[in-house]
């Protein structure tokens, strides 16, 4: 099976993308079909005997028009901003030839109504032949989703601006033989403002999907343009098209590897924070994953290219944003069918008001205003922008602030969760060591022994050693010089600096040496808190012990009593043993503790609460609690980019911070809020406006006429875009 995201042109509502979508899965071979009206694209699950071919002619016998394979890094046209404001200028004119007698403003001399009923009528016959010229894609789309008995938005904005043209052009010609009492009956200026401000709203609402969109495509641009190739012992700068799979690469100090791939050769510290959040840089050696975008910060590397294109890490993380919003919040289908079965209704009750209207003695030219006003108000655009807009704002929200969702029903279910379970290495914890503890029993101040201490450790490759560099880097310390630097394998360093020699290592450090340990009893203290000891040795005696350990996330205790103020009941599950475990829950203020737990154990956990009826996040790093994450109701992983297509988890926080848990939750909330409302509007609006548009209020002198539905319509949908657009104003917490 095969999954395609297609850049879909010709929506325009909720109808449309329902339209869309039943039909793709109605042809065989086609597995599943998610469209997203808001991105304007499919994403198509087919079988292998279906080509890309028949999926855009599926896609054209639909009524709409596939435009290839979805571009996340597509171009903006700015010349459609001078387009639209060249076709308001004209709209505005036709309005003023229209009304401008009404509103007693200066009237066009060869344009008067009255006096010059040709000219008039003849001047707006051929705005609205632009305008229709204008609109063109709008009144294809309803006559094709008429044909394919899918009627939409399209559908009934076309029968609205067709009759109203007809009905126009036969009162033209009926001028134009002399009867100039039918000037009053010409509603070309209506057919101008209709089309007109249908196609100016969708330019608004595309500007703030663009706005959306920004930041997914952001990313794209953190890989370089050029990698150099290394081939026949020779290197050679090529464009990023050039590279192929299995190709050596080579990056040098302060350079961005160019694909994703594997070190083959020389190893290096590497700067992998835009995409883990993680700023400690980390060690590459041979056979270790590189991601394209990182950079190299020491030592010339050889790699193998293994993921180029739109197979690389970052085109997978832009791919799974797309794909969120080709989810569907359990909400969104509710509008979806809604849509479905409204447009159809609203026809009928158009032909039933036009019927009514001749059958109570109203004229031709009466009833048929009528049939016209109720079609172009009832148009479901604010419907249809209701819940699509607001998932995608928040999805990029989400995205700006690190959080990828997979899925938009993420979103909407994220604030039933009872119970959230924590991994504790990596999670609760940073997952790499730093120092915890300095007992000091030298002349020296701290920094001053670090600095000592870091220059040694500067100069050595062991894991223990990145604790060191980090803290001089956090402390400003100054590395110092070193002599006759020695690394003593398995055991520690030792070095001359300012005369003296030092010894850095282990506790067999003392042993080779023959030292006795006169700090044993903070020794201890250090242990059972769970520290890797380092001792420092000076001429030959011991002056300071230094703890090493993982610890805990600055934020952890801060992130959950945010949580449990939002009602979340809090576990950790651990497979250190109870005595760690305890150490670090009481810290942050976690009760629940489960430790001593294997993967399969922790999976076990999780089916246990899920089978009490709670609806249950898990928390972790991604791999060893893939079975957790994949069978918890929302799995959330932190640091885990790598290979993140084959990631359990649902949502992934990629800077690594455990607030964006806080942060999703928060999001959910006014998401959810955002689209109840803009339902509510949506449903009120047509509510009100149909039996205003169908003359029942006309006993109370209450009436309107086609272009004003169309401008109420268009503000309908002004109104629930700028009530999204609200939802871009959230601020972490």
């Amino acid at each position: 099976m095969k999954k395609i995201i297609l850049k879909i042109d010709g929506m325009t509502c909720s109808a449309c993308s329902s339209s869309l979508e039943k039909y793709l899965l109605k042809q065989d071979g086609i597995n599943d079909a998610l469209v997203n009206l808001v991105m304007s694209s499919a994403s198509i699950s087919y079988e292998d005997n279906i080509t890309i071919d028949d999926l855009n002619r599926f896609v054209s016998e639909a009524g709409f028009k596939s435009l290839g394979i979805y571009d996340e890094q597509e171009k903006k046209d700015d010349n459609k901003n001078i387009y639209f404001i060249v076709n308001g200028l004209l709209a505005l004119l036709v309005l003023y030839i229209s009304m401008s007698h009404m509103v007693h403003l200066p009237v066009i001399p060869f344009l008067h109504m009255t006096n010059h009923p040709i000219n008039y009528s003849v001047c707006l016959f051929i705005f609205s032949i632009y305008f229709i010229y204008f609109g063109w894609d709008i009144i294809i789309s309803g006559i094709k989703n008429i044909k394919y008995k899918s009627p939409n938005m399209d559908t009934l904005v076309t029968l609205g601006v067709v009759s109203s043209f007809i009905f126009s052009t036969f009162n033209m010609i009926m001028i134009l033989n002399g009867n100039n009492e039918y000037v009053e009956n010409l509603y070309f200026e209506s057919v101008c403002i209709i089309l007109y401000l249908i196609k100016f709203g969708r330019y608004i609402d595309g500007i703030s999907k663009e706005k959306t969109k920004d930041a997914i495509k952001g990313l794209v641009t953190i890989t370089p343009k050029s990698a150099i190739l290394f081939k026949n012992n020779k290197e050679k700068e090529v464009t990023i098209d050039e590279v192929k799979k299995g190709d050596i690469l080579i990056v040098k100090p302060g350079n961005r590897f160019a694909v994703d791939g594997s070190i083959i050769k020389g190893n290096a510290h590497v700067d992998e924070s835009f995409i883990s959040g993680e700023s400690l840089p980390v060690k590459k050696g041979i056979d270790d994953k590189v991601v394209a975008g990182s950079i190299n910060l020491d030592g010339e590397v050889l790699y193998k290219a293994e993921n180029i294109g739109r197979d690389s890490t970052i085109s997978e993380i832009v791919r799974l944003v797309v794909e969120a919003t080709n989810t569907k919040a359990p909400i969104a289908r509710i509008a979806d069918k809604v849509s479905g079965i409204f447009v159809p209704i609203v026809i009928v009750l158009a032909v039933i008001t036009l019927l009514v209207h001749l059958i109570l003695g109203f004229s031709f030219n009466e009833s048929i205003v009528y049939f016209v006003t109720v079609l172009v108000c009832a148009c479901p655009c604010a419907l249809g922008l209701a819940t699509p807009l607001a998932i995608v704002v928040s999805e990029g929200l989400c995205a700006k602030n690190g959080i990828l969702v997979k899925k938009s029903d993420i979103l909407e279910n994220a604030n039933k969760i009872d119970v959230i379970v924590f991994d504790k290495t990596g999670t609760l914890t940073y997952g790499n060591l730093r120092i915890s503890k300095i007992i000091n029993n030298s002349d020296y101040t701290n920094n001053d022994l670090m600095e000592i201490v870091s220059s040694l450790e500067n100069k050595s490759t062991h894991p223990i050693a990145s604790a060191f560099n980090n803290y001089a880097t956090e402390n400003k310390l100054k590395s110092l010089n070193v002599d006759e630097f020695k690394n003593i394998a398995g055991i520690g360093l030792k070095g001359i600096i300012n005369e003296n020699e030092y010894l850095i290592g282990n506790n067999k450090i003392l042993q080779k040496y023959k030292i006795d340990n006169n700090i044993d009893k903070e020794e201890k203290e250090l242990s059972l808190d769970g520290n890797s000891i380092v001792y420092v040795v000076e001429n030959k005696k011991v002056i300071a012990l230094i703890g090493v350990k993982d610890i805990i996330r600055s934020n952890a205790q801060n992130v959950i009593n945010k949580l449990k103020q939002i009602n979340k009941r809090i576990i950790m599950l651990t497979g250190d043993n109870e005595t760690i475990a305890n150490i670090i829950a009481k810290s942050i203020g976690i009760k629940e503790i489960i430790a001593n737990v294997s993967p399969k154990d922790k999976s076990n956990k999780i089916k246990e609460l899920k089978n009490k009826g709670l609806k249950v996040m898990m928390v972790g790093d991604g791999i060893n609690d893939a079975p957790s994450l994949s069978i918890s109701d929302i799995g959330v992983s932190l640091n885990s980019a790598i290979d993140i297509a084959a990631d359990s988890a649902d949502v992934i926080l990629m800077r690594n911070d455990l607030n964006s848990i806080y942060n999703l939750f928060d999001i959910s909330k006014k998401t959810l809020s955002n689209i109840k409302g803009n339902l509510f509007w949506a449903f009120f609006y047509n509510i009100c406006m149909i039996p205003l548009a169908s003359g029942l209020l006309e006993f109370a002198n209450i009436t309107m006429n086609p272009m004003i539905a169309g401008l109420s319509m268009t503000l309908s949908s002004f109104t629930v875009i700028i009530n999204v657009l609200r939802l871009k104003r959230w601020k972490e917490k």
